[in-house]
């Protein structure tokens, strides 16, 4: 069964160009890429609402897609205000985001759950007053896991090391592929064609 379509797709990362090509922005970038397919005119910057945001008709809807212009634990302030001014509700946003606890290139999404201590996540959370909203997670790995002697904050807002990059920049053509399908509300197929196939014992 269907979800609801998306109407919002939201990507998370700092403002600036100092930010730009570090792991915390990988939503950015995926966002970029969901513009391309889907059309969008280019983003504009919509100062009210903090946030660049672009739009498109598809299936004779609005979709709107945003990039905060707050830094990343400020992100609610763009995305609540937006989502109560056009009506929105939270099924039908997707928040494209960086993810810790996924290796480079891995994708998983899912609807509502923790934040996983992403500050981001925190921060829309409190702004829609719920958990229940889509979330497309991107991995960027932890300093741990990919055996960095790196502090987690230290580590997202540094650039990806090259076998890294290549790993999300291919999710995020996969993610890319997709977005017809995201935007349309087909989670399921969404996620059968995102996550990885379970391995055979």
């Amino acid at each position: 069964m269907k979800s609801l379509p998306i109407r919002l797709i939201v990507g998370l990362g700092n403002p600036g160009s100092e930010y730009e090509r570090t792991r915390h922005n990988a939503g950015c970038w995926a966002i970029d890429d969901m513009a391309r397919v889907l059309g969008a005119s280019g983003f504009g910057t919509d100062k009210k609402m903090k946030a660049d945001i672009a739009s498109v008709q598809l299936d004779g809807r609005k979709v709107w897609l945003m990039k905060p212009q707050t830094f990343m634990n400020c992100s609610g302030q763009s995305v609540g205000p937006f989502a109560r001014f056009h009506d929105i509700q939270p099924q039908e946003i997707l928040v494209v985001h960086d993810e810790l606890d996924l290796l480079p290139g891995q994708l998983r999404l899912k609807l509502g759950g923790s934040s996983g201590g992403h500050n981001g996540l925190k921060d829309i959370q409190s702004a829609l007053g719920t958990p229940d909203y889509w979330r497309l997670r991107i991995g960027i790995g932890h300093p741990r896991s990919l055996q960095l002697n790196q502090g987690v904050a230290d580590f997202v807002l540094h650039r990806p090391r090259q076998e890294e990059q290549i790993d999300i920049d291919c999710a995020i053509d996969r993610v890319a592929a997709e977005t017809i399908t995201l935007v349309r509300g087909d989670m399921a197929e969404a996620q059968r064609l995102l996550h990885p196939a379970p391995k055979v014992a």
